[in-house]
């Protein structure tokens, strides 16, 4: 009796124990913010906000990097507080090469740099806050995190923090007049009725990208593909980073061939740098390769559907012509796409044959070809053995479907008749 009275009794306070972390997780991220002891430097920047609101098109208060500076020290201590380990200066600077490209220059005056989505290429630093024609995260040197743009009252609870500020805000009109001397509406932040909630999403969403990019935490990953998609995209399709196979498979299998919008598909084959030069992901065909099985009943299925209206899409040169790609480069792409997929003719465990090395030879003409050849096909092993068995393929091809029209009043000549009248050479 005495046993089964304290194996209950432990259990209880198990039970109560495990409800207590839980609610403190629960809590821990608004426990943070309100942990903060008032700066000056914040209090000044606050003002200044509160008194032009929200930004909106026609606020005139425009941000700048002091607005970033004074949040720094604020955003840092949040970020420990919700279990955040900061790595070293060399840690963090081989993280920031290998996700956005960028070189962090320790001999530099600047403590931030600026990372485009919209543009990997525009160094500027923007200083607006994110909206739909900005958008971007800034990397902070030396604390080595990486943070949007908060306006103050997104990350704290400036009404508890900072009163005298609060009060202000509370006796400010709720207009002001624009350049044109026009009057307009002010949307005060204490009249954003979910503030506190948009307050906290900023804050698991600082927490949850730092904790997954630079403490490689799997729980935050999670977090972050089910409430923070559009960065996790754009890891892979604007920037490149294919090291994560697991972040890389869930943008794949996101990712299907959209003839409104092909470019968007390629994304997960190449990057275009900002040197000008394309680079391969190789990461992404490896991949490919193993999600790609006999019989595989899933959307998976479709991956060679989907290469083969890419490369459709880039063989049509005025269509594809805005993706800026030189010839060799075009014929690079075009060339490993067409290879990865004639694999499968050739394996016995797939029923396979899409005869995209004869849709790669109908599409590239006789420069295309000089450039394969003076090129060493790329370095593909098997390439020029398949490229040369796949005359018959080009034929079929253009009869059936680029050129021609096979049906019950015409059919192509089989292989043998073909053959006859075009014996290898």
């Amino acid at each position: 009796m005495e046993n089964r009275f304290l194996i209950g009794l432990l259990f209880i306070l198990s039970f109560l124990g495990s409800c207590q972390e839980k609610k403190a997780s629960n809590t821990n991220i608004q426990q943070s913010t309100n942990s903060l002891k008032p700066n000056q430097d914040i209090n000044t920047m606050l003002k200044k906000q509160l008194e032009y609101g929200k930004p909106s098109f026609d606020n005139p208060y425009q941000y700048s990097e002091k607005d970033l500076e004074v949040t720094v020290t604020m955003l840092s201590q949040i970020l420990t507080d919700n279990g955040y380990k900061p790595v070293s200066n060399e840690q963090f600077n081989t993280k920031i090469k290998q996700i956005f490209n960028r070189m962090i220059d320790p001999k530099s005056a600047s403590n931030f740099l600026y990372v485009n989505f919209l543009n990997q290429c525009d160094r500027s630093s923007n200083y607006t806050p994110n909206d739909a024609e900005n958008n971007g995260t800034f990397i902070i040197k030396n604390l080595n995190f990486i943070t949007d743009l908060y306006p103050i009252p997104y990350i704290i609870d400036y009404q508890k923090s900072y009163n005298e500020a609060a009060q202000e805000e509370d006796a400010s009109s709720k207009t002001y007049k624009d350049a044109n001397g026009n009057e307009v509406k002010k949307y005060l932040w204490k009249d954003i009725s979910n503030l506190k909630e948009q307050r906290k999403k900023n804050i698991q969403t600082l927490t949850a990208r730092n904790m997954y990019l630079f403490n490689d935490s799997k729980a935050q990953y999670k977090w972050l593909i089910l409430n923070d998609q559009y960065f996790m995209e754009k890891l892979v399709k604007t920037f490149g980073y294919t090291e994560d196979s697991e972040l890389l498979k869930w943008v794949i299998e996101k990712t299907k061939f959209d003839k409104n919008n092909p470019s968007d598909y390629g994304k997960l084959f190449w990057t275009k740098e900002c040197d000008g030069n394309v680079r391969l992901h190789a990461n992404t065909f490896k991949l490919l390769q193993k999600l790609y099985i006999p019989n595989d009943p899933s959307e998976n299925r479709f991956i060679l559907d989907h290469i083969k209206d890419y490369l459709e899409y880039l063989g049509n040169k005025e269509t594809s012509q805005n993706e800026n790609l030189t010839p060799v480069e075009r014929t690079k792409i075009m060339s490993n796409l067409a290879y990865f997929v004639e694999q499968y003719k050739y394996d016995p465990k797939f029923d396979e044959d899409n005869k995209m090395m004869g849709r790669l030879r109908f599409f590239l003409d006789d420069q295309d070809v000089e450039i394969l050849k003076k090129n060493n096909y790329f370095g593909l092993p098997k390439f020029k053995e398949w490229w040369d068995n796949a005359d018959y393929d080009e034929y079929f091809v253009t009869e059936c479907e680029y050129e021609g029209s096979c049906g019950s009043g015409y059919q192509p000549m089989n292989y043998t008749e073909w053959r006859k009248q075009n014996p290898k050479k």
